[in-house]
């Protein structure tokens, strides 16, 4: 729970606060009022016009909890003081921002703007007497850039606490009826805030409106979220941020369910696609591609593609100790070797891309990184089509000559590309004489194969066994 010292404008405020509080009463009119839920009764409280240069955005709201973390030096100043101009103008600035990119502005605040441009302020927002805004932040924002001088807001009760102006924001925001959600990760935030409180998950998970098994999934991808953000963190001080992980919500979905399964039978196979699925995912793969990663994926085709990331982990891989069970004497045996491999090319990933991301390293730093991430999303490409065409392949019947007939094919369109690229001069000639030494390492498996199995060698058989060397 975010609590925060009152800003320096409080008192006065408060003295502003209650001056046109008592003159909505004063008056023959009849007092406008806004109802919000308050600990399962109405709660009633009276709306005046507030100057908008004297209210302050709220630096604990849920809408950009996960944005915070954006800019490290301007987090950090939050964190310390709120209420300075820097923080507010911060604060402002990932009010407008896209949820994953909060250096951009995001539609839905247009949309906002342009509302209040032709219709003006149609609801109340909420704030506190020293002028924090409860509700309504994003809408402040908008008025402000839209040069207005006030904002309509009703006043929440001079005793409410930080704890209570956060129940508040949070009953307001799951009302069925709102137009605009939490992104993805302020919604996972709020709710392990609320279970950090004490509360039962079901009582969670009905407030927001989602069944107990799915509660307890988000509650395991906020876990692993904060896992790689935490194992993303390098010497030089880039680390990934919350905010890095708005757009990938129904590929962590897919992460669950597959780990679920897989753990059923294995955790260690478990724990293997889970770390395969988290470098697929980094590198901005979607679900439809990340799907293939199963139990087989890092020995059938990630160490293949992705060979030097390995013999990085082999060459600094040591005999991992046993782990002691605290206040036993007792050793469990470490993870497995191809566990311990697989999260160690997760991490040169995480760190490699919090790298590229970071905001305060120099450009060549920057660039060493971003050259890292291209290289190993290109191993990650192979490794996922390589998976996809296998998997087609299992789902359709046919010969091994139909295969064949298929790899002709592809190998047909290959001469086609390589002319193309050899006209315009954008050969990767590495990457041409990998996939040739590939392709020379199947056939020298089919050659085998077929050497042992044909019992009459024809022309074909006898070109193949010639050529492979066998």
């Amino acid at each position: 729970m975010l609590r925060f010292n009152l800003p320096p404008k409080g008192e006065k405020n408060t003295e502003f606060v209650a001056r046109r509080l008592r003159e909505t009463t004063e008056g023959d009119a009849v007092p406008e009022t806004v109802t919000v839920e308050w600990n399962g009764r109405p709660l009633h409280v009276g709306v005046i016009d507030m100057p908008l240069r004297d209210v302050y955005f709220n630096p604990a709201t849920h809408r950009i909890r996960a944005q915070r973390d954006h800019d490290p030096v301007l987090a950090r100043g939050l964190q310390e003081d709120p209420w300075q101009p820097e923080s507010q103008n911060y604060l402002h600035r990932l009010l407008m921002g896209k949820p994953a990119n909060p250096d951009e502005t995001d539609p839905d605040f247009e949309a906002l703007m342009e509302s209040l441009r032709s219709v003006d302020q149609q609801e109340p927002g909420l704030m506190t007497h020293e002028g924090i805004l409860v509700n309504g932040n994003t809408r402040a924002a908008a008025l402000r850039r839209l040069g207005q001088s006030s904002i309509r807001v009703g006043v929440l009760p001079q005793s409410f606490t930080w704890e209570d102006i956060n129940a508040v924001e949070l009953t307001l925001q799951l009302r069925p009826d709102k137009r605009r959600d939490y992104s993805y990760i302020n919604r996972l935030i709020a709710m392990e805030e609320q279970e950090l409180m004490g509360r039962e998950a079901a009582d969670i998970a009905r407030d927001f409106h989602i069944q107990l098994k799915t509660f307890k999934q988000e509650r395991w991808i906020l876990s692993v979220i904060r896992d790689m953000i935490e194992r993303s963190a390098t010497p030089d001080g880039a680390q990934l941020a919350l905010s890095d992980f708005e757009g990938h919500q129904e590929n962590l979905k897919e992460l669950h369910r597959t780990f679920t399964k897989v753990y059923a039978s294995s955790q260690e196979k478990a724990e293997r696609v889970k770390e395969n699925r988290i470098a697929a995912i980094v590198l901005d793969f979607a679900k439809t591609k990340t799907r293939v990663i199963g139990e087989d994926f890092q020995g059938n085709y990630l160490e293949e593609s992705l060979p030097s990331l390995f013999q990085t982990t082999d060459a600094e891989e040591a005999e991992p100790a046993g782990i002691a069970i605290p206040g036993l004497s007792v050793t469990v045996a470490p993870p497995s070797n191809p566990v311990v491999r697989a999260r160690a090319v997760t991490d040169q990933i995480l760190q490699a891309r919090a790298t590229e991301t970071s905001r305060h390293l120099t450009a060549d730093v920057r660039e060493a990184a971003q050259r890292e991430v291209v290289a190993a999303r290109k191993g990650m490409r192979r490794a996922l089509d390589a998976a996809e065409r296998d998997d087609r392949l299992k789902k359709v019947r046919q010969t091994t000559a139909e295969r064949l007939d298929d790899a002709r094919a592809a190998i047909d369109q290959s001469v086609s590309d390589l002319v193309q690229a050899l006209g315009s001069n954008s050969l990767d000639e590495e990457s041409f004489d990998s996939a040739l030494l590939r392709v020379r390492g199947s056939l020298a498996k089919l050659a085998r194969q077929a050497s042992r199995g044909v019992s009459t060698h024809g022309e074909g058989v006898t070109w193949l066994i010639k050529t492979s060397g066998d």
